[in-house]
């Protein structure tokens, strides 16, 4: 079980590098991060990894099946059956209730009812907010709102969460509220990939994975912290 990315190459009109030859696998259970400044190919990464953009070259596999080459509707079955997304922002639709956006996924899936009730609930006790179930985005923190978000990418026991820069908008409090709770999803059955410029994600990870042009490194952890905190080189 895992997600292979195979000599990923994505380059954008004007010269923009996304990914220059990424070769990475993401194995079960694991989380893994990947730091780097703006533009460096972060976030192309995770798209690539999730489908929602296609390399120029390259191959990606998920547990053993490749699927850069799919088409839409296949493509868009195998994100809502195998894959998982937080982003920066919540993206919690505004007039729903936290249970009825985590309940999103599920209305994707054909999935109602009882067994809707139980696993949206499930999932928003696993991320602590099985108590704030009617309460809509407006009346969450930031904090609790990116738990409901959480909540809505695994209510549908993902193989993999992508997750692209998850604590971007949250205080540092809360952003390690946040990263513990990816630390244990990961521990459980989901494999984590997290795009993040948060210094104290370095400590979250298994693998703390550089990029820079597109390019994949894996220095030490506190050449990157000292990258993030102080602007050291690597």
């Amino acid at each position: 079980m895992a997600i292979v990315l195979d000599d990923l190459v994505k380059r954008y009109p004007g010269g923009a590098i996304g990914a220059d030859g990424v070769t990475l696998e993401v194995r079960s259970g694991e989380f893994v991060g990947l730091f780097g400044p703006s533009g460096s190919g972060k976030t192309s990464i995770i798209h690539m990894a999730g489908l929602l953009m296609a390399p120029d070259t390259g191959t990606v596999h998920i547990d053993g099946r490749r699927v850069d080459d799919l088409g839409e509707a296949a493509a868009a079955k195998v994100r809502r059956t195998k894959l998982g997304f937080v982003f920066q922002t919540s993206g919690l639709l505004p007039l729903l209730s936290a249970a009825e956006n985590v309940g999103v996924t599920l209305r994707l899936l054909g999935i109602s009812g009882g067994q809707a009730r139980r696993q949206i609930e499930s999932a928003l006790d696993a991320v602590e907010m099985g108590h704030r179930l009617g309460h809509r985005p407006d009346e969450l923190s930031g904090g609790e709102q990116q738990r409901v978000a959480i909540a809505r990418a695994m209510v549908h026991e993902p193989a993999y969460l992508l997750a692209d820069e998850p604590t971007g908008e949250l205080d540092t409090n809360t952003g390690a509220g946040v990263l513990g709770l990816l630390r244990s999803v990961s521990r459980e059955t989901t494999s984590v990939v997290m795009a993040s410029h948060d210094p104290a994600a370095v400590d979250y990870v298994d693998r703390a994975l550089f990029v820079r042009d597109g390019k994949l490194t894996e220095p030490d952890r506190e050449a990157i912290r000292s990258w993030i905190t102080e602007g050291t080189d690597i």
